[in-house]
């Protein structure tokens, strides 16, 4: 039984190793698939199919010289962030002040869920606790009186 369990072992952490031996071109796609083409056509950097787009192009080779050139990821993401500004990631490098990208839309859907329940429940307790102005309360359990008033208070 030992052995099954060190077998099954191994194999999930020879899975885990092998996750991240990918090729180049893997990176290379991932990374260009993170970036945004700075010539306003608002696609990703290797899927702008912008006829006679005068920065794909250039975008791509220059990708191709920065993985070459053996940076990380986040090098290479940062270097274009400091070319042509942070509009060029499609979507915010976690730190630093890029977190609020992150966090800010989910604070504000807590927020406005945890207030519309607040509103809700106001609400509900002061409706319960209102009682309509000018119509007397029923005597009665069963509100008869009232019916009967409001019976003939309606008749043509």
């Amino acid at each position: 039984m030992l052995k099954r369990w060190m077998q099954a072992g191994m194999v999930a952490l020879l899975g885990v190793v092998m996750l991240g031996a990918g090729d180049s071109s893997s990176r290379f796609n991932r990374v260009g698939h993170e970036m945004i083409c700075v010539c306003s056509c608002n696609q990703i950097l290797l899927e702008c199919n912008h006829v006679g787009c005068p920065d794909s192009d250039r975008m791509i080779g220059e990708l191709r010289e920065q993985m070459a050139g053996g940076g990380s990821d986040t090098a290479i993401m940062n270097w274009f962030a400091a070319k042509y500004g942070p509009t060029v990631l499609a979507a915010p490098i976690r730190g630093g002040f890029d977190n609020v990208a992150w966090i800010a839309p989910l604070a504000v859907f807590l927020l406005a869920t945890v207030g519309t329940g607040f509103l809700i429940r106001v609400w509900k307790l002061r409706s319960g606790a209102r009682v309509p102005v000018g119509i007397p309360i029923a005597h009665d359990a069963s509100g008869n009186e009232l019916r009967e008033r409001i019976r003939r208070e309606t008749e043509y």
